[in-house]
């Protein structure tokens, strides 16, 4: 049985499962919205919402902690100048997931995952 047993797997071994975390919420900070399959965008919320948490107190230690999370100079930067800094007063819910419908190939949900304003 699969009781308490949290997070998707997308088929995927850890390694790749991580990766494919990462490029998204590296790509989601630098273009503030991505358009990916409904899955993904929930779990890819998961991991954003703790990396803004952290960023909003800006110290060298949360910044290497985002480092090792994400590892990305440019996305790291933008996160704690530009993103982390529109939260400061907000305790939770920095992203938001809009439907988008159907992929024509495969019939996946597809959804728009943005930071809210």
């Amino acid at each position: 049985m699969r009781h308490r047993k949290s997070g998707r797997k997308f088929g995927r071994n850890p390694a790749q499962r991580r990766a494919l975390l990462r490029q998204q919420a590296i790509s989601l900070i630098l273009n503030e919205r991505i358009t990916t399959t409904e899955a993904k965008a929930k779990e890819l919320r998961r991991v954003v919402e703790k990396l803004v948490t952290i960023a909003r107190d800006d110290t060298d230690h949360h910044r290497r902690l985002v480092m090792s999370k994400i590892d990305h100079e440019r996305a790291m930067l933008r996160l704690f100048d530009d993103v982390a800094p529109r939260y400061e007063s907000r305790p939770g819910g920095y992203t938001r997931i809009s439907k988008l419908g159907l992929r024509h190939g495969d019939a996946a949900p597809v959804v728009l995952i943005e930071f809210v304003d």
